[in-house]
């Protein structure tokens, strides 16, 4: 039986979800935005009308204010987007349990046995979209087609509040005019040596010579020349399948450079208290940290080292982190941007704990932060704080939940 996948795609979720909390906002030029003080000022979403102002999603705010004098900035609210995106995969779980998420926004699901409509995938769709609108007050934009990569086209080329069904039948027609950087997985570097090739549309990759195009891309040249001919069996996740999590981390670009080690401190707790939380959130536990670093002339640098011990706990994954910015030979360098990442994952439950007094200790430790972790989940992040963090709350206000993993090519 040939697969029946969706891509879901709720249309300018961050912007969206802002005018359903502000409804006198909703017709009008909205963007969500980084903080220009803080040097985050690029356009993170942007509302339809804003949109058809010629705004686009990574312009500086100088740029959206030149193309749209009226619009509206709005910081963003990361806990109502996390709502509404869970409150999304409540309606897909009503079909499949195949729901594999691409950001806040974006969901591939497998139909493949839903019973609902009869199979028909494009009836499906039509009727999730319908329940996200009456029921969420947003709008997706769905594609429908027998594999992940086209299925992800499809939800790309109408919008919004549209399915697009992508066929064995009809793809060529539909998918190969369409430029060769509108294909998951190829970005700007991927994009410009394929122009360089000669290869402008989809339908050049997919007829271009494969051992070619294997020699100017690698192996990379050959999966995207079998993604353009619709050769694509990748399968849809499970919901709670967090199998390719391979790594947790979170990076921010500091509102003033850091300079002493007390800067770089109150950064770095905020960061690992980040990278903890959400390993706990998900049962793991990593053996390595990673730090990178970046300094005011965008030169950066990466530093790893291993744990003694498994462990989830803040203060450890600090430890480790300011160990490996000591020994980096960036101290006293004004860095712009800094960033913690646990790799090396593994599941909390398969430790065995040792009598160890060490083991012991760390296991105390874990068991107040996740007391902390209750406290902040009903009153909020802010509302317990090391001691270090209130010297200086510009550099500790770090968002713990905002997203930061991405495909690295699509950046």
């Amino acid at each position: 039986m040939e697969r029946k996948i969706l891509h879901v795609d709720m249309n300018n979720f961050y912007a969206s979800v802002e005018c359903l909390y502000n409804p006198e906002l909703r017709g009008k030029p909205v963007a969500v935005s980084g903080n220009v003080e803080k040097r985050h000022g690029v356009i993170l979403a942007k509302s339809e009308s804003a949109k058809k102002c010629g705004v686009k999603t990574g312009d500086t705010i100088w740029q959206a204010q030149r193309k749209c004098p009226n619009i509206i900035f709005l910081p963003p609210h990361f806990e109502l987007y996390e709502k509404c995106s869970q409150m999304a995969k409540e309606i897909y779980a009503c079909y499949t349990d195949k729901i594999e998420s691409f950001g806040l926004d974006e969901c591939w699901l497998d139909v493949t046995d839903c019973i609902h409509f009869n199979g028909n995938a494009k009836m499906l769709a039509d009727e999730i979209r319908r329940r996200i609108r009456d029921e969420l007050g947003l709008t997706a934009s769905v594609g429908v087609s027998f594999n992940k990569i086209f299925a992800k086209l499809g939800s790309d080329m109408k919008k919004p509040d549209a399915t697009t069904q992508i066929t064995r039948e009809n793809f060529k027609k539909l998918v190969w005019p369409l430029p060769a950087g509108e294909l998951l997985f190829i970005g700007r570097k991927t994009k410009e040596r394929l122009l360089n090739f000669g290869i402008k549309t989809i339908g050049d990759l997919a007829n271009a010579n494969p051992a070619e195009l294997k020699r100017l891309l690698g192996k990379n040249g050959t999966t995207l020349h079998s993604y353009a001919n619709g050769e694509d069996n990748s399968p849809v996740s499970s919901l709670d399948d967090d199998r390719d999590v391979k790594s947790i981390g979170n990076s921010t670009t500091t509102p003033r450079d850091l300079i002493t080690e007390d800067d770089v401190k109150i950064t770095l707790y905020a960061l690992c208290e980040s990278v903890a939380s959400r390993l706990r959130d998900r049962g793991l536990v990593c053996k390595t940290v990673q730090i990178n670093l970046r300094d005011n002339t965008l030169k950066t640098a990466d530093r790893q080292g291993k744990l003694e011990f498994e462990s989830c706990v803040s203060s450890v994954i600090f430890d480790k982190a300011l160990e490996l910015y000591r020994s980096s030979g960036w101290i006293g360098r004004p860095i712009r941007t800094l960033g913690v990442r646990a790799t090396e994952l593994s599941e909390e439950s398969t430790l065995q704990m040792s009598l160890l007094s060490d083991m012991k200790k760390m296991q105390k430790r874990e068991d107040e932060e996740r007391t902390i972790d209750n406290i902040r989940k009903r009153f909020g992040h802010f509302s317990v704080q090391r001691g270090i963090m209130l010297s200086d709350r510009n550099l500790s206000e770090i968002n713990p939940k905002k997203p930061h993993d991405a495909p690295s090519d699509k950046m």
